[in-house]
């Protein structure tokens, strides 16, 4: 009991850290600006100022700020998940020679940073007439999250069993509707996390974008955010407050995902352990084992499923079992 006690009290200190610089850009976000530059500062204002939130919106084009982030991150994240999702499941399903160099090579790209590239980039922009344009953006963030994402794909597609395909192409199925109802839901937990992955990525990115855009509507939030502080103008309180404002839909998409991605972080990988994990209550090894019992157990229909391919779909977790007798017309 008192161990426990004592690692809620880390944990919370430990989430306390965390919290302390947001809440240092909540307090700056609501003083007065002549309380900014008053010495000795103070840390809780003497008036709060909560229509700051209100004016900032009207000091800065922020809708247009957070409208080409959102753009930008969600048609990143499309275009990345577009290219890697083939890409991963061919190099995970099938054996040809040069597949551990492409995969090395995949690895190693990880090791440039955009900054490093940011002349080559810009040079490049500029050759294909894509400067200050936001397809310049989508295109430069989908390459630099590509590599990561065919990664953490190709890791999922190669721990769920072939086995698990074998048996939808008996049912009739061809290689894409195998992918689409049998592979993608058991990887789902993978999938979330290079969505996840890429849509931060793209929204935090700033030195591509600082340097390939120029008009006030085609820059994102990460650009736009500085502008309030500059040598001419120092609106400290704006700044933060439209940082904050910057947090939430990031906030909000993992309120809708965290489900996944707990059940890929304790699944520890893809296949049928991972998806099981995700459901709630099966987090380890003995709790898949059971939850794979209690499905063997559980009544199916008859006749619905030959009796050569029951076992192979009762491998599957309970919520993706019971729609796979409805997935494919078995062949006659």
């Amino acid at each position: 009991m008192n161990r426990r006690i004592v690692l809620a009290g880390v944990g919370w200190l430990v989430a306390l850290a965390f919290l302390l610089p947001y809440l240092q850009m909540f307090v700056t976000a609501l003083k007065p600006e002549r309380e900014l530059t008053r010495s000795p500062g103070t840390y809780l204002p003497s008036h709060w100022t909560w229509s700051n939130f209100a004016d900032v919106w009207s000091a800065a084009p922020v809708w247009t700020y957070m409208r080409v982030s959102l753009t930008v991150a969600a048609a990143a994240t499309a275009v990345t998940l577009a290219c890697a999702l083939p890409a991963a499941y061919y190099t995970a399903r099938n054996r040809f020679r040069g597949r551990g160099a492409f995969l090395l090579l995949v690895l190693v790209t990880q090791m440039f940073a955009p900054t490093a590239l940011v002349i080559g980039i810009y040079r490049e922009m500029v050759a294909l007439d894509l400067t200050d344009t936001l397809l310049s953006l989508i295109l430069v963030n989908a390459a630099f999250n590509l590599p990561f994402c065919v990664w953490i794909l190709h890791g999922y597609f190669s721990s769920i069993p072939k086995e698990l395909e074998e048996a939808a192409f008996l049912d009739g199925a061809g290689r894409v509707r195998a992918l689409t109802r049998v592979t993608l839901p058991i990887s789902m937990p993978g999938v979330v996390t290079a969505i996840v992955y890429t849509f931060i990525a793209a929204w935090n990115e700033y030195i591509v974008a600082l340097t390939v855009t120029a008009s006030p509507d085609r820059r994102p939030l990460t650009v736009g955010i500085p502008s309030f502080v500059t040598q001419y103008q120092a609106h400290w309180q704006y700044l933060f407050a439209t940082s904050l404002i910057a947090i939430i839909p990031v906030v909000i998409l993992f309120v809708f995902i965290e489900r996944y991605l707990v059940g890929g972080g304790s699944g520890g990988g893809g296949g049928v352990g991972g998806a099981a994990a995700a459901r709630p209550g099966v987090s380890s090894g003995l709790g898949r084992e059971r939850a794979a019992r209690d499905v063997r157990r559980s009544p199916r229909p008859p006749g619905l499923v030959p009796r050569a391919r029951r076992s192979v779909i009762g491998a599957l977790p309970h919520h993706l079992q019971v729609p796979r007798y409805f997935l494919f017309r078995t062949r006659r």
